[in-house]
């Protein structure tokens, strides 16, 4: 038997993605080898509520709700979907490895007031905690393919986590802003004073 290591120079090789596709579909006996998990981290804050904007004179506030979903992407930054057999393996190697199983994706919603200023717009970002879980995938083929039984190529996994990994939890802010010209005449020509909208 041979073994085979991922290499973008070689156009005989396959890709990474033609790799993942194959453990993905069944095709290559795949396995999620010697699992490290990283520190739990924050990812960028993104946008989750309706956007205030407040053409009055005073401040104004109002409840709005958010919700946030988030899933799992490789190295690579490609999307993974939950009860799919790549994730499986990961859940596979990372129990057997540490003893728990790995989040796949998480849904989260909530709400709370937001106040914008007069001549601002507000609204809700969230920063979810992450948890990242590197390792190496060897791809067992019954026949040669690609001119070998075995392919290996590194990857890492990033995936939500609990909050209270680590000591750290997700976090939720309000932010705000001053509106911009176009943003004033679109309110006013709108007759609203205060309004929200999605974006």
């Amino acid at each position: 038997m041979a073994a085979g290591t991922v290499s973008a120079s070689a156009a005989e090789e396959p890709t990474r993605e033609q790799l993942l596709a194959d453990c993905e579909s069944g095709e290559g006996k795949c396995t999620f080898n010697s699992p490290q998990i990283g520190e739990p981290y924050l990812a960028n804050f993104q946008q989750v509520s309706d956007t205030l904007y407040n053409c009055s004179t005073s401040d104004s506030t109002k409840k709005l709700s958010w919700t946030q979903k988030v899933g799992s992407t490789d190295s690579v930054g490609v999307s993974i979907t939950a009860g799919g057999n790549i994730m499986g393996i990961v859940d596979i190697s990372v129990t057997a490895t540490y003893g728990h199983t790995w989040t796949r994706e998480t849904t989260e919603s909530d709400e709370q007031n937001v106040t914008a200023k007069p001549g601002e717009v507000a609204w809700i970002s969230r920063a979810q905690l992450m948890r990242d879980v590197s390792g190496e995938w060897q791809t067992h083929y019954d026949s040669p393919k690609w001119d070998h039984y075995f392919w290996f190529v590194p990857d890492t996994i990033s995936s939500p986590a609990e909050n209270g990994t680590g000591g750290k939890n997700s976090a939720v802010v309000v932010r705000s802003r001053p509106m911009t010209t176009a943003e004033k005449d679109s309110c006013e020509s709108a007759g609203k004073k205060v309004f929200a909208k999605q974006g």
